[in-house]
């Protein structure tokens, strides 16, 4: 492949990368604001589990049918105009008042986005040398914070406009997909596999009780994970964040930097600690987050916010690249779909549930804290520059009784304090327990 032809492919595929998830990082993060604002918080912790749901679904459906009948780029096609029109329903359901038909738009929305991250990757994989993959990727993390950005300088980290954003931006990179290189499904005229479909030969892999260890500890960690994702765009509100949204893009950019030196602390911590640190930076994170609720002390949550490099980095990507080298070659795919089974599917679903449940008692609270916030901020007309200039601000009005304020930090606190027990015991359960002597000879 010469170089102008790798060039073009790679402004491509990348352009491809940053709108994919400019599209999930467009509505996903602060869903909590937008549902709790439009009296549909009961619906919070459902809506989040479709994201795992369609994780689960995923595979099948790339197995059954876009690895076999269609090209990738068309099918990406189908799903991004499919899931935009899907998306740009949700504001009049939610303006309805429907919690039932958000669900179902929210569920049809990420079945089809959930098979196109698989897609986009084969996409890539396919035209680009593999060493150009990671800075194709990394496109996708800077639409994630583009994303962010856009709704905080447009103040619309509460808005209903996020959905249509998301919405139009999905049916442009669906026709866009129409323009990437064609790439023929790369199980066209084969037999089907049911045991490669359904994992079979990956489940055995965990009799191994290395690889178990590794599997469960990786599947049960995700259940306080859940956590994050789920509340803390309301939990930063309730603290006095203008733009939640802008604000948790800051641990998208600390990902791009952990994500470079990953290599690096994979030759010189191995496996093992490599996952170890990033199982107790999601519990120095929750910490921070409960006590800087008490103490009211910013740089707390700034921190929290900003170790989800770590977080995300030391646990997920080391823990693809430990399952890709403990699997044979002819199971490496296979082993790779279990992974993202357990842990974004089983995994993040229970804790997406749990979170829910756990919240329960903070939500009264939490949502008249809000009330009070949003009662008591001046009416400002800003500029869209002004208005960038605040993405970042920190600001609780005075006229919030400090009572409420006081109360509510406390259940905060009760809230993050559960998650960081539950993943600091999860953590010592895999400091005793995972010690797999050849994955560390090979790091």
């Amino acid at each position: 492949m010469n170089q102008p032809n790798v060039r073009s492919m790679y402004l491509r595929i990348s352009l491809m990368m940053f709108l994919q998830f400019f599209v999930w990082g467009s509505w996903f993060v602060t869903l909590f604001l937008i549902l709790g604002k439009h009296g549909l918080a009961s619906i919070i912790g459902d809506s989040y589990g479709t994201a795992p749901i369609a994780a689960i679904v995923a595979p099948l459906f790339l197995g059954l049918v876009a690895d076999r009948f269609f090209s990738s780029e068309r099918v990406m096609a189908v799903l991004f105009l499919l899931g935009g029109a899907l998306m740009l329903a949700v504001p009049s359901a939610i303006e309805q008042g429907n919690g039932q038909l958000v669900w179902m738009l929210f569920t049809g929305h990420m079945l089809c986005f959930m098979p196109t991250l698989g897609l986009g990757n084969t996409i890539a994989f396919t035209h680009l040398p593999r060493e150009v993959f990671p800075k194709t990727r990394v496109w996708g993390t800077i639409g994630w914070i583009a994303a962010g950005w856009v709704a905080g300088a447009l103040a619309w980290s509460d808005s209903l406009n996020l959905f249509v954003m998301a919405g139009v931006t999905s049916v442009l990179l669906g026709l866009f997909c129409f323009a990437l290189p064609n790439t023929p499904p790369p199980l066209c005229g084969k037999a089907l596999d049911l045991r490669s479909l359904f994992m079979v030969d990956a489940f055995r892999l965990l009799a191994r009780p290395m690889f178990f260890v590794f599997m469960l500890c990786s599947t049960l960690v995700c259940i306080p994970l859940a956590y994050y994702y789920s509340n803390t765009s309301g939990f930063l509100a309730n603290m006095g964040f203008e733009q939640a949204a802008s604000a948790m893009s800051i641990g998208q950019i600390s990902e791009i930097f952990f994500m470079l030196l990953v290599p690096f602390f994979f030759r010189k911590l191995g496996v093992k600690w490599m996952i170890l640190v990033g199982m107790l930076a999601w519990v120095l994170r929750y910490v921070l987050f409960a006590y800087g609720a008490t103490e009211q002390a910013v740089w707390m949550l700034f921190a929290g916010i900003a170790l989800h490099g770590i977080c995300y980095d030391f646990f997920f990507v080391t823990g693809f690249m430990y399952a890709d080298r403990v699997a044979p070659p002819a199971l490496r795919g296979q082993t790779q779909s279990m992974l993202v089974f357990f842990t974004q599917g089983i995994g993040m679903f229970v804790g997406f549930k749990v979170a829910a449940a756990k919240f329960a008692p903070v939500a009264d609270s939490s949502s008249a804290l809000g009330s009070a916030i949003t009662a008591a901020k001046a009416e400002e007309k800003l500029t869209f520059f002004r208005q960038m200039g605040r993405m970042f601000s920190v600001n609780m009005p005075d006229g919030v009784d400090a009572g409420l304020i006081s109360q509510s930090a406390q259940l905060w606190k009760q809230y993050w304090l559960f998650p960081a027990g539950m993943a600091a015991v999860i953590a010592v359960i895999f400091f005793v327990a995972f010690w797999d002597k050849s994955a560390e000879k090979d790091s």
